[in-house]
């Protein structure tokens, strides 16, 4: 009896072994199919990530591309309105450089002040006893000469108070927009609160906007009355992002830090030219103080240069030779940065 139960139980164990190795059989295809199914969807997945991924990629490169042309476009556009305006703002009218230099006269009133300082020059010149040839030069000098140098003076001191103050300006505006304030308040906050020239500066922006005018355009005008490349810089940096979009405050920050090290190296020049300038003036010097001591002790020997027209001669040539050396000496020591 048990033996027969063993033979039965073998039986069903073949049995069942028998039916689970036909199923698998008949199901084996199946089963394969869908292993392979899944891999290819696996693939498929896979393959739709890469293409996404890649495709992110390509766009990436693609808006960075784009926005590199357009950078490049706005610099070239800028380059070009820069160069026309260069033309008139290297030499520009004599208008222009009295509003440069913050002189608020009319051209008429200028020409006034003009002719009166050159009769007074030559009325000056007429009573130290100096030949009356002399008067109508000393009156052409007080007229042409003198005013224009005024002027001159006068802008390039205000240029130089306007880079003392500017870098400061740029950090306040930095600072503003860090804080979430809109760059419109903060040119209007350096308008109301900063020290002249920037004060009177930056009031042009904020007007030619009430004008019409956009900021980037409002900016760009700003060489037109501080003739200085700093200027142009903040015009070129608004410009830029206005165009092409960016972080507004870094580019601001690195405009300040770029400014302050151009500041420090005008002055390291400065001081390394300083033994330079200072042997200049001393040659400059030497011929009008090496005169006046041989005045004081033969004044009989030097007198003939100045009572006869050979040394008047001498005197021309010599003033015209010392001219040009002095010339050359400042063009030697000044350095543009």
């Amino acid at each position: 009896m048990f033996g027969l139960d063993n033979t039965v139980l073998a039986f069903i164990a073949l049995a069942t072994l028998s039916a689970g190795a036909l199923a698998y059989g008949l199901l084996f295809t199946s089963i394969e199919n869908e292993k392979n199914a899944g891999k290819r969807l696996d693939t498929v997945k896979r393959a739709d990530t890469d293409r996404a991924v890649i495709k992110a990629s390509r766009d990436r490169v693609a808006e960075a591309a784009k926005r590199r042309k357009s950078v490049q476009d706005s610099l070239k556009d800028l380059e070009s309105k820069n160069k026309s305006r260069d033309v008139t703002l290297r030499k520009p009218p004599l208008k222009v450089q009295l509003r440069q230099a913050g002189i608020d006269v009319t051209m008429e009133r200028f020409y006034l002040y003009s002719v009166a300082c050159g009769v007074v020059v030559a009325i000056l010149v007429f009573l130290a006893g100096v030949p009356l040839l002399v008067v109508p030069g000393a009156f052409l000098a007080g007229t042409f000469g003198l005013p224009r140098w005024f002027v001159s003076f006068k802008r390039a001191r205000r240029v130089k108070a306007f880079l003392l103050e500017f870098p400061n300006s740029l950090d306040v505006i930095v600072r503003a927009v860090k804080s979430g304030l809109p760059l419109n308040d903060g040119v209007r906050l350096i308008a109301a609160e900063a020290p002249e020239p920037v004060k009177t500066e930056f009031k042009r922006i904020t007007e030619s906007q009430q004008l019409g005018l956009s900021l980037p355009e409002a900016v760009m005008r700003m060489p037109e009355t501080m003739p200085c490349s700093e200027a142009s810089f903040f015009g070129i940096v608004i410009q830029i992002q206005n165009q092409a979009g960016g972080n507004l405050s870094e580019a601001l920050g690195n405009l300040s830090k770029v400014l302050r090290d151009r500041k420090k190296m005008k002055a390291k020049i400065q001081a390394l030219s300083m033994e330079a300038k200072a042997s200049a003036v001393i040659i400059g010097a030497l011929p009008f103080i090496v005169a006046f001591l041989v005045y004081l002790s033969s004044p009989s020997y030097i007198m003939p240069l100045f009572t006869t027209s050979t040394g008047h001669l001498i005197l021309v040539l010599s003033g015209i030779w010392m001219s040009m050396g002095i010339f050359v000496m400042r063009k030697m020591m000044n350095f543009d940065i």
